[in-house]
């Protein structure tokens, strides 16, 4: 039986045969090189599975899937459900690491062995041009979860993860159709702590119009959905419990005014009936 990899490498991708290239390219070219990669072609209609699937599958350690198209969730659950890997690493396909990124990882790993979550730093860019980040931006290290609430400060393209937390945690929520990493997070965050690897080892690029900001643009409906899923599980102790109730009333606040000013009264009344169900549930908790 071939030896497992260390790290397995996953891209979900669809429609992107133009920059699917620099990504898998990226991984192909580590300097670090007990690893396998794994590309999921989430349905593409752009012959991308031509171009791709004949000289991927030719590499010792690639593999090329092609599914029906089911959404971002799906595809890296798919390459999560193939991975052989100890560790899994998540590279969307407009992303690209860097050279060192997994060797830096792997022994950020073996130093760390407390750690079964890490993140690095990373860059973005926008239509070709640096993105200055935030100070809001700056990653955490640690028990995160309260930053976790606040925004999505892990990105999939800088995580590595232990392939055994997927066990306990559960895949991506394929119900979500955007804020599925935000989602997943807060899951993860509740229970583990994630170390940051203080280097940039991920390029990031946006601004297109295929991007899921782009696609949903009130992505906070996502989040409150994803908050109230996560405080219905009755897996939070309470300081968690309470840290996301509040998020959820602040989030939900901000949603609803702009709901009602847009008209949106289906829209209104749903989250109406979720912040009744909560505040009920907290006066009885």
């Amino acid at each position: 039986m071939a030896k497992k990899p260390y790290f397995s490498v996953i891209i979900p991708t669809y429609n992107r045969r133009s920059f699917l290239p620099i990504a898998v390219n990226s991984v192909l070219e580590q300097a670090f090189s007990d690893f396998e990669l794994i590309v999921v072609d989430d349905g593409s209609t752009d012959n991308t599975a031509e171009l791709f699937k004949p000289a991927l599958n030719k590499q010792k350690y690639a593999k090329y899937i092609y599914q029906k198209h089911r959404g971002v969730s799906s595809a890296r659950n798919k390459g999560i459900k193939e991975a052989r890997g100890e560790y899994i690493a998540f590279l969307d396909s407009d992303d690209r690491f860097c050279r060192d990124k997994l060797e830096v990882a792997y022994a950020y790993i073996q130093n760390n062995p407390d750690y079964k979550i890490f993140h690095t730093d990373e860059v973005w860019y926008r239509s070709g041009s640096l993105l200055p980040q935030k100070n809001y931006h700056q990653k955490p290290s640690g028990f995160i979860f309260e930053q976790a609430l606040k925004l999505c400060c892990v990105s999939p393209s800088t995580a590595v993860i232990k392939k055994e937390i997927f066990d306990d945690i559960g895949l991506f929520d394929e119900e979500f159709l955007a804020c599925e990493d935000y989602d997943f997070w807060l899951r993860v965050t509740a229970k583990y702590p994630v170390y940051l690897i203080p280097k940039i080892l991920t390029i990031k690029e946006g601004g297109r119009a295929d991007q899921q900001s782009k696609k949903y643009p009130a992505m906070d409906r996502f989040r409150i959905n994803a908050i109230y899923k996560l405080l219905s599980s009755n897996t939070l102790n309470k300081e968690q419990y309470a840290l996301a109730y509040e998020e959820f009333k602040n989030k939900y606040s901000i949603y609803i005014q702009g709901a009602k000013k847009r008209g949106k009264t289906k829209h209104v009344k749903h989250y109406q009936d979720l912040i009744s169900k909560l505040t009920n549930y907290a006066r009885t908790a």
